[in-house]
C-alpha cells in the first residue's frame, strides 16, 4: 500500500536518504556548516536545518564550533558523533593477534597486541581472541558491548562448505571444524572473517591506491606472498575462498612443488616470495645480510638495493623484480586488471625503483598491461582493512534512520 514504511519514494525513505548522504558528507569532509551541507546534497536550508536537528536528536551529529576567518557572520558547523557507533577489527598471524577498535568516524581510539607464540601456547583460540578484542576495548575505555561488529583477518580462508580455515597450516590451533561455532559461542557482537590479503585490498580501495578503481590485483609480499583479486569492485573470493592464493602458482624458474598444502609454498612463493631475497643477495656475494626474521631481512635488502649504486645490490633489484614479474604475467594475462598495486614490505621498501623495473619486466611478458603502484597504507595494513570492513557494516546499521 502506498505510503507504507520502507517503500521507495516514501517521505521517511526519503528522509532517510537523505540523511545517509549528509552523514556520508560530513564523514568524508568532515565538520560542515547547514548551508554547505544544503548545497552538497541539493536540499534547501529548511529541509538541511530540519536534517540536522533530527540527526542531532538520533544522536548521530554534534554541534562543534562555528566558522571563522571568513567575511560574514559565523556559521555552526556539525560533525559525526564519534560516539556513535564502534566497531573492532583483529589481525592475526602465527607470532600475534593485533586488535584495535575505531569509532564510528575510523578513528583508532584503542589498540592491544596479544603475543601467540606457536604451538606452545595452551590458550583456546577463542580465548585468544576475546583476550586480545578485550584489551583493545579496555585501551578504547568501552565494554564489549559497547562494540556493533568485529572483522577478523587471518592468512589463508574459511571454507564455506566445512568451516574449516584453509591454506593457513602455518596458524597452530585455528583449523578446528568446530572453531566458528566457538567463536561465535565466545563473541556478544556479530562478527566476520577474511583473508588477511583481502582486507589489505580493501584498505587501499578505501583509503590508499586503488581509490576509485573497481578492477585491480593486489600483490602482497611479506611473510607470504599473495595476491587479493577485486573484480567489478567486489572482492573475488572463488568458491572455497582460495583466490589469490599466488604463492602456490607454478613458474619457470623453480622446481615444481608438490603436495602444496603440506609444504604450505610453492613455484611462485619459492621464487619471489620474501624468504628467497636473503638466499638471492648471498648467492650475488652481498655479505651483510641482516640476520633475524626473513620478513625483516628481505624488507632491509629491498630497501637498500633500491638506494644503493653498487652492481650487487642492482643485480638483486634487478632479478627480484624479474621474478615478481613472473608470477604477475600470469596473473595480468588471465585478469586483465586497470591496476596492480604493490604491498607488503617487501615490496613497499623498494619504492619507485623496484616498481618501475617489475612496470618495465612486465610489459615484457605479458600482452595486458595494467599500471603498477606502490601502496599507500602502510601501518597495520590488515588492522585498517579489519576496521574498514567493521565500519561499514557499522554505519549501514547505526545510519539507517528509516526504522
Amino acid at each position: 500500500m502506498a505510503g507504507t514504511a520502507g517503500t521507495p519514494g516514501t517521505p521517511r525513505v526519503l528522509r532517510a536518504m537523505n540523511d545517509r548522504a549528509a552523514l556520508d558528507l560530513l564523514l568524508e569532509h568532515g565538520p560542515l556548516s547547514r548551508t554547505r551541507i544544503g548545497k552538497l546534497t541539493g536540499l534547501s536550508k529548511p529541509t538541511a536545518s530540519q536534517l540536522l536537528a533530527r540527526l542531532e536528536a538520533a544522536g548521530l551529529v554534534l554541534a562543534t564550533g562555528t566558522t571563522e576567518g571568513r567575511p560574514g557572520p559565523s556559521a555552526q558547523l556539525y560533525e559525526v558523533n564519534p560516539a556513535a557507533g564502534y566497531a573492532a577489527g583483529l589481525d592475526v598471524t602465527p607470532q600475534r593477534i593485533l586488535a584495535a577498535v575505531a569509532d564510528i568516524t575510523g578513528r583508532t581510539i584503542g589498540r592491544h597486541e596479544l603475543p601467540t607464540p606457536g604451538r606452545r601456547t595452551g590458550t583456546p583460540v577463542a580465548q585468544q581472541v576475546t583476550d586480545a578484542l578485550d584489551g583493545a576495548v579496555k585501551a578504547a575505555g568501552l565494554a564489549r558491548d559497547d562494540i556493533h561488529r568485529l572483522v577478523i583477518g587471518t592468512p589463508g580462508a574459511f571454507d564455506p562448505t566445512t568451516g574449516r580455515l584453509r591454506y593457513a597450516s602455518h596458524l597452530p590451533g585455528w583449523h578446528s571444524p568446530t572453531l566458528l561455532d566457538e567463536l561465535a559461542a565466545a563473541l556478544p557482537m556479530p562478527f566476520e572473517y577474511e583473508n588477511d590479503v583481502n582486507l589489505v585490498a580493501l584498505a587501499e580501495q578505501r583509503l590508499g591506491a586503488a581509490r576509485g578503481h573497481a578492477d585491480f590485483v593486489l600483490l602482497w609480499n611479506q611473510e607470504g606472498l599473495g595476491a587479493a583479486l577485486v573484480l567489478g569492485g567486489r572482492l573475488h573470493r572463488g568458491w572455497t575462498g582460495g583466490a589469490g592464493e599466488v604463492g602456490f602458482l607454478p613458474v619457470p624458474g623453480t622446481p615444481l612443488v608438490r603436495q602444496v598444502t603440506k609444504a604450505n609454498s610453492g613455484g611462485y612463493q619459492e621464487l619471489a616470495g620474501s624468504q628467497a631475497v636473503p638466499r638471492l643477495a648471498r648467492e650475488l656475494g652481498i655479505e651483510d645480510v641482516p640476520p633475524g626474521p626473513y620478513a625483516e631481512a628481505a624488507a632491509e635488502l629491498v630497501a637498500r638495493a633500491a638506494q644503493s649504486g653498487d652492481e650487487a645490490h642492482r643485480h638483486l633489484l634487478q632479478t627480484f623484480a624479474t621474478r615478481l614479474a613472473t608470477g604477475l604475467a600470469s596473473l595480468v594475462s588471465v585478469l586483465d586488471p586497470e591496476l596492480v598495486v604493490l604491498s607488503g614490505a617487501s615490496l613497499t621498501s623498494g619504492g619507485e625503483p623496484l616498481r618501475a623495473l617489475v612496470q618495465a619486466e612486465l610489459e615484457e611478458l605479458a600482452a595486458s598491461r595494467p599500471r603498477l603502484v606502490v601502496g599507500d597504507v602502510r601501518e597495520h595494513p590488515v588492522l585498517r582493512g579489519a576496521l574498514e570492513s567493521a565500519l561499514a557494516t557499522t554505519r549501514d546499521e547505526v545510519f539507517d534512520t528509516s526504522r
